[in-house]
């Protein structure tokens, strides 16, 4: 054991009934910058991405694509993982529940569930909706245009009447309540905590686990006649990328995961049911399920129908990546729901990334270079004109540690952003261009703590855009194993050759 604390993070297992999307992107690159921060806060992380796709959904989808369901699902968890490498998603592994060694975690899961006598099998009779491969009761039913739909989520709902095996949920609304109660942190944001525990408080009913009416799915050990409910299948892969069922597998140590990120359309299934399935089986459940919100692009909701969703890839190539994971980070507090503009894209990139922190390396970088011959200044006493600056720059990563830990990205960002106006504002008042001549020991000292200030700016912000800041920690001099958060302790070396400075940040001009 290396002694470090170990974190675990999963995206959403994402849906294969379609091409990836910004909504995904936004998802996985949350996901991301928090497994990329407990890694350079010393953490040992273990990041776990992939794709659902079994069900009577992608048995549909592939059926109107005239594929068969294996050439289907491998096509498009191939773009889901073409997308997560555009993206620069850091993930360990990437789960498709296809793979074998799923089923066999599956079969072991319920086996497990079986025999502690929470599964019985019965007949299910009631509202089905494909499209949320979900169960409906009839106060969660509505007619909308002459058709029957989830009030929840608009999807089309059939009535169902089949042979189906049922795990015991009834049994376990006390006891989730008691969970929630002890836990308060399990379930975020606030709105959704208050979502499952109105639904958990009204009282759960038994919930069908199988289905006899299509075969796209992960067999029933034992009856070969079902196919597991998706849901029971898909949750597992959180368990079955530490090895489950062997639980002396090396990955297993990182079990309970610390945050499931969802959208907030799956938070029933992460935050009923899946806790339910692992109290059962005598497995903790995670620590914490944080539900994000939805996009909607330029005001109008996604959706195949108005063809409006946006392949993040077009972006990328358009605005560069790491302006793409800035903005979707800043714009919306994560865990509301939210709107996609090109505009303000462009806005944030143009001020915040090339205008605040852009200038501020040039500014500082070319400065060294005129002045010091492209070496890095030597570390003097701050005085107390330097500490108004460094300290605030030392309070960033517990700052945007905490902030982190409550996924609470826009809070992050915005606490570094304070820190880099304080240095336009800090550069500006010290004058170093005019110092040169009048006072070019205290230039320097201005310099070397300017340096100081971007070496730790572009430390914490790493893990929202690690291509941009390791190319800013290149020119600042800091070698590829210093740097990490406790590095921040140890100073560059006085006299250290700079290379000469290029922009960070390519403007881009708005249409009239």
């Amino acid at each position: 054991m290396s002694g470090q604390p170990l974190t675990y993070l999963t995206t959403p297992i994402y849906y294969l009934n379609g091409n990836p999307h910004i909504g995904h992107a936004y998802t996985s690159i949350a996901a991301d910058v928090l497994a990329r921060w407990k890694r350079v806060s010393g953490a040992e992380v273990f990041f776990l991405t992939g794709t659902d796709e079994h069900g009577q959904k992608v048995e549909r989808a592939a059926s109107e694509a005239g594929m068969a369901p294996e050439a289907f699902t491998d096509a498009l968890a191939g773009e889901f993982k073409a997308m997560a490498a555009d993206l620069g998603i850091s993930n360990d592994d990437f789960m498709r529940t296809t793979e074998e060694r799923h089923k066999r975690a599956c079969a072991a899961l319920w086996t497990r569930l079986a025999e502690g006598g929470h599964i019985y099998l019965g007949h299910y009779e009631g509202w089905y909706a494909i499209r949320d491969e979900a169960f409906y009761g009839p106060d969660e039913i509505e007619e909308r245009n002459g058709q029957r739909v989830a009030i929840a989520s608009g999807a089309p709902v059939e009535w169902t009447r089949e042979p189906s095996y049922f795990f015991r949920l009834s049994a376990w609304t006390d006891r989730l309540l008691a969970f929630y109660e002890s836990t308060p942190d399990f379930i975020a944001p606030s709105s959704s905590r208050s979502e499952v525990l109105s639904f958990v408080r009204a009282g759960l009913k038994d919930l069908s686990i199988s289905r006899t009416s299509f075969r796209w799915g992960v067999p029933v050990p034992g009856d070969a006649d079902h196919v597991m409910y998706v849901w029971l299948d898909a949750l597992t892969n959180y368990i079955t990328a530490l090895g489950y069922p062997d639980l002396d597998a090396p990955r297993w140590k990182f079990w309970p995961a610390d945050v499931h990120f969802v959208g907030k359309e799956i938070t029933r299934f992460h935050c009923v049911y899946w806790p339910a399935f692992l109290m059962a089986a005598d497995l903790p459940p995670p620590r914490r399920v944080f539900a994000n919100g939805w996009l909607t692009i330029e005001g109008e909701k996604m959706s195949k129908s108005l063809g409006n969703g946006i392949d993040p890839r077009v972006l990328i190539a358009e605005f560069g990546l790491d302006a793409l994971r800035y903005y979707l980070l800043r714009e919306v507090p994560f865990g509301n729901d939210g709107d996609f503009s090109r505009r303000a894209l462009i806005s944030r990139l143009n001020s915040e990334l090339a205008n605040d922190l852009g200038n501020l390396a040039q500014r500082s970088l070319s400065l060294i270079q005129r002045n010091c011959d492209g070496r890095l200044p030597d570390l003097t006493p701050p005085t107390d004109a330097d500490r108004e600056l460094l300290s605030a720059v030392e309070g960033l990563p517990s700052g945007v540690g905490d902030a982190l830990d409550r996924q609470a990205f826009g809070e992050a960002l915005e606490r570094i952003w304070v820190v880099v106006r304080l240095g336009n504002a800090w550069i500006d008042a010290q004058k170093p261009w005019s110092l040169k001549k009048t006072d070019p020991e205290r230039m320097s000292a201005v310099l070397r703590s300017l340096h100081t200030a971007l070496r730790g700016l572009a430390t914490v912000l790493q893990p929202f855009m690690p291509d941009t800041m390791a190319a800013m920690l290149d020119q600042l001099g800091v070698g590829q194993g210093d740097r990490s958060l406790a590095s921040l302790a140890t100073p560059v070396p006085d006299g250290t050759v700079l290379p000469a400075p290029t922009p960070l940040f390519r403007k881009v001009e708005v249409a009239a």
